[in-house]
């Protein structure tokens, strides 16, 4: 099923679990059974399309290496999954999916990996800046990192992949010396 549910958000869509059933040729209950709900489903598929962006972990103490490490992992599966995690994108800013659908139970479908990756890649600098800086550092670099800025920089400036994920090495580089230079002006 998470084969069929993968298939079928590659191709732009996003299925319920009905529809992964059918497309699957597995019973409903059998679907439900595994994901109880849309939500439940598209996690599992965004989790299983993140692969090894989940596992990425650094053993620089520099903070631009680790932005660019992490960023050399996670964007060219990001671009492999485009489909998939532009799915998921759409499904986030559906206002049913904020608060659920109502009385049958539906869980809110969230999003949110990436804070935990940038506030382990800008790490680091724990120490070196106010914590409240370091936050920051972090919440600023989520402004170029994900689905998000390769749908700007495709949709709205046209570039392909790889220009478009050279922008977004180019920004979180320049993001990253910005606040080291802030730091060292203090």
């Amino acid at each position: 099923m998470l084969e069929t549910a993968t298939r079928l958000m590659q191709e732009g869509k996003t299925p319920s679990v009905s529809e992964v059933a059918e497309a699957a040729e597995v019973s409903r209950a059998t679907a439900y059974r595994y994901f109880p709900s849309q939500a439940a489903l598209v996690h599992a598929v965004v989790d299983e399309a993140l692969g090894p962006i989940l596992d990425w972990q650094s053993s620089s103490e520099n903070v631009e290496s680790r932005v660019e490490e992490l960023i050399g992992t996670s964007m060219p599966r990001i671009v492999e999954f485009e489909a998939t995690f532009r799915a998921a994108l759409k499904l986030s800013l559906e206002p049913e999916a904020a608060t659920g659908s109502g009385d049958d139970g539906e869980p809110r479908f969230t999003r949110g990996h990436r804070v935990d990756l940038l506030r382990d890649a800008v790490r680091p600098l724990a120490g070196t800046l106010p914590a409240e800086d370091v936050d920051r550092l972090a919440q600023a670099l989520s402004l170029f990192y994900g689905i998000e800025m390769l749908v700007v920089l495709k949709d709205i400036w046209g570039l392909d992949d790889k220009a478009a994920v050279a922008v977004i090495d180019w920004a979180a580089r320049s993001l990253v010396r910005a606040a080291a230079v802030a730091t060292q002006s203090r």
